[in-house]
């Protein structure tokens, strides 16, 4: 049978010997070049999102699950070299932390769906990183201290929880997301993980956590976001 001669489909619809071959082998090609055409995607996102200041790439689809939201022009990447997480406020001992430091303390690894507010989910994700109660215990909380405020080295975003929910297990100053470093785009090298509560709440490219004596709301919690995201609520 010549190349060019036509065969029929499991539907019956006729089908080039060529043009299947061609089928198959862009098929495979595509498998093969799915994770780094996401990867791609992903950082054409997450660069969209640092230039634009209405939010609206956070409207793209992403086949990765995550969505990129950034509340300023640029942030600043942080690594080994400069990244430093400071703890103070109503604490006994103030802290400062490099990325090396937190790495060399114990890691808790948690798998626990992640939901935006906006609607989507991605399910059984991985997180590890030091417990945030180990590092209040370390710092020593003052008998006054009732809340944390967290904040973030893109110099706009916070965040908030009371000392109560901050002490909880499923909470992280998180290292890994799905079972590697925490890239730029997803808010690393360091950011905070809250399990049970909607994803707003895990502030990204964490820098500062500052006990109070209240609760002081954060970015999106002064823009109408409850100060209790629970999940489950």
């Amino acid at each position: 049978m010549p190349d060019s001669e036509a065969e029929n489909t499991p539907d019956g619809a006729p089908l080039a010997r060529r043009t299947l071959f061609g089928v198959l082998g862009a098929g495979a090609a595509g498998l093969i070049a799915a994770p780094y055409l996401q990867a791609g995607w992903e950082k054409v996102l997450a660069k969209a999102s640092e230039d634009d200041p209405t939010g609206l790439s956070g409207l793209l689809p992403n086949p990765g699950g995550f969505r990129y939201y950034s509340v300023v022009g640029s942030v600043p990447r942080k690594d080994e070299t400069n990244y430093e997480l400071r703890i103070g406020g109503l604490v006994d001992r103030a802290r400062s932390y490099t990325l090396a430091d937190l790495r060399a303390l114990p890691q808790t690894r948690i798998v626990h769906d992640v939901q935006c507010t906006d609607g989507w989910r991605v399910e059984k994700t991985p997180f590890e990183g030091v417990r945030l109660s180990d590092l209040l215990d370390d710092a020593g909380v003052a008998g006054n201290g009732k809340a944390l405020r967290f904040t973030c080295f893109d110099g706009a975003y916070s965040e908030s929880l009371t000392l109560e929910q901050a002490r909880r297990d499923d909470v992280l100053i998180a290292l890994q997301m799905q079972d590697a470093p925490i890239t730029h785009d997803h808010g690393g090298p360091v950011r905070l993980y809250v399990a049970p509560m909607y994803f707003y709440k895990s502030a990204k490219w964490l820098s500062g956590i500052s006990v109070t004596d209240r609760v002081v709301p954060g970015y999106w919690e002064e823009r109408g976001y409850d100060v209790d995201g629970w999940l489950d609520a």
